[in-house]
């Protein structure tokens, strides 16, 4: 039995041998074409991968360097800098020079700064969740400035349980109560900011102060 068992593996052997010789006779190019293919797409990927990490690396030491100009005082060589990063550099990097030039500019011009921020919220390139990020920090720039209700409008969308920037919106929402003399809206996003146990600290503290003013109701302006 044990010999007719042996004598069945090696013929299955055989069989499978003859059978990979014909394919290999057959279809020997294709096979060698795809090898090469499949080798040539891994060697590709891999030079790929390699580039884009050289670029991101180039692209960090640029924003750094632009960074270092802005701490200095340079501002025009600062905001080159960042433009040319901005244009020029990887897609994380890019997008990163964008947020801080506008803050650049916000930095000596409020509206400028915003307009930047809008240019960001209005491209359709980037993710839903910076076009937000861009949209509140145009929020704070015309906090002083814009109506209250251009601001609502933007903000109070930012301010639901599941938005990541929800507790910033919330602050925002409750200072432009503040600034209108609105103390029963403004309590109203106070009071999400206190329920929310996601809070951030420092926002927590900065609340103390908010529900104080709250309390104290609108301020009086005596002729």
């Amino acid at each position: 039995m044990a010999q007719n068992d042996e004598f069945i593996r090696e013929v299955d052997e055989e069989y499978r041998r003859d059978q990979l010789a014909k394919i290999w006779a057959r279809y020997n190019g294709i096979i060698i074409a795809v090898v090469v293919l499949v080798v040539g797409g891994i060697g590709g990927y891999r030079y790929w991968e390699h580039m884009q990490e050289s670029r991101a690396q180039a692209s960090a030491v640029r924003f750094e360097d632009a960074l270092k100009l802005s701490n200095e005082g340079k501002s025009q060589e600062a905001d080159a800098a960042l433009d040319a990063l901005a244009k020029e550099g990887d897609k994380g990097y890019g997008l990163l020079a964008r947020f801080r030039l506008a803050a650049e500019r916000g930095q000596q011009n409020a509206e400028a700064g915003a307009a930047a921020y809008d240019a960001l919220a209005n491209d359709a390139n980037i993710a839903p969740i910076w076009k937000d990020l861009a949209r509140l920090r145009a929020a704070w720039l015309r906090l002083d400035t814009a109506e209250a209700a251009s601001i609502r409008q933007t903000l109070e969308p930012m301010a639901a349980p599941s938005n990541a920037w929800r507790h910033s919106a919330r602050e925002l929402l409750g200072l432009s109560g503040l600034k209108a003399g609105d103390m029963e809206y403004a309590g109203r996003w106070f009071d999400q900011i206190a329920a929310d146990r996601e809070t951030p600290s420092a926002l927590r503290q900065r609340l103390a102060i908010y529900t104080a003013l709250v309390a104290g109701g609108p301020v009086q302006v005596t002729q």
